[in-house]
């Protein structure tokens, strides 16, 4: 696994600038003082977007890139698709640019970005293998990407990123031992969407 400062400078000036963008909005989620996972500024407002199983139960902060740590208090969360919502009182973070990846084709070059182990800021890169759908715990059908590049434990709820720089999955976990899965941004988006919908028509704010 390679850190994010040894492999940008042999990349392309131009993929080089697209993924220090991507990193602005890549914050690390701390739940408690057990777990540690990764998370992306999705909309305006502070509002970030990981997994489900990286919020656990304890008190949730998250760690920005210039190191400080500001509480973050639940606003939506589906177990099903493990995918939770979190807000910050940090509205100024910019959110990542979302791609649409119901475009996307098997073979296309990702990068994926998190804290694996608790390092911080750390990339990888692969192409998709698959785009397939798998099934929930209730029986849903969801799109997901599966992709050769290396994932390990803290870069669940990070972003998965297209060549272009639009993100187009959430990594949330790996199989086979070598193939990371993600949401991709189709199911992400349209989770976030919903959640804000009712969030802001709700009288506690929160989403069970």
């Amino acid at each position: 696994m390679t850190s994010i400062f040894e492999i940008l400078p042999v990349l392309s000036n131009q993929t080089t600038t697209m993924l220090q963008e991507v990193r602005r909005s890549l914050v690390q989620v701390i739940n408690g003082h057990h777990g540690a996972g990764a998370g992306v500024v999705w909309k305006a407002g502070g509002y970030v977007l990981t997994n489900h199983h990286v919020i656990g139960r304890g008190t949730m902060r998250v760690i920005l890139e210039n190191g400080d740590e500001i509480p973050a208090k639940l606003a939506a969360r589906d177990p099903d698709i493990d995918l939770a919502l979190l807000q910050i009182e940090w509205p100024s973070l910019p959110p990542a640019r979302i791609s649409d990846s119901r475009l996307l084709q098997p073979g296309q070059l990702v990068f994926a970005l998190g804290h694996p182990w608790g390092q911080k800021d750390y990339l990888t890169s692969g192409i998709i293998s698959s785009l397939t759908t798998a099934s929930t715990r209730s029986g849903r059908l969801i799109p997901i990407i599966r992709s050769d590049a290396p994932l390990a434990p803290g870069n669940s709820g990070g972003p998965l990123v297209d060549a272009a720089g639009g993100v187009v999955g959430i990594n949330t976990m790996i199989i086979g031992g070598d193939q990371g899965v993600a949401i991709t941004s189709q199911v992400a988006d349209q989770f976030v969407d919903l959640a804000l919908k009712e969030l802001y028509g709700a009288k506690e704010g929160v989403l069970i």
